[in-house]
């Protein structure tokens, strides 16, 4: 079933809404949907790329934060250099 606030958030975000932007990237976040944050990540959020990078810290996901610091993501490899003592 369509949720008519997120899709009025998405609509809004499309037309460059930041605030719609920053409130999927939120929602995204606490549901822990990682597609969706490296999606909007990958459209140039770098509040995405933080959320993505602090669930993956909360997850102890070491991949995630590899491929998101060889993509020269400094917070991921920031993150990584602290769980792994490097």
């Amino acid at each position: 079933m369509a949720d008519p606030h997120l899709d009025g958030l998405g609509e809004r975000a499309r037309r460059g809404d930041p605030d719609a932007l920053d409130e999927l990237i939120e929602l995204a976040a606490e549901r822990g949907d990682t597609a969706e944050l490296r999606r909007f990540a990958d459209e140039g959020s770098a509040t995405a790329r933080d959320c993505l990078a602090e669930l993956a810290v909360e997850r102890g996901d070491l991949a995630e934060l590899r491929r998101m610091a060889d993509e020269g993501d400094s917070t991921a490899r920031d993150c990584l250099a602290e769980l792994t003592g490097g």
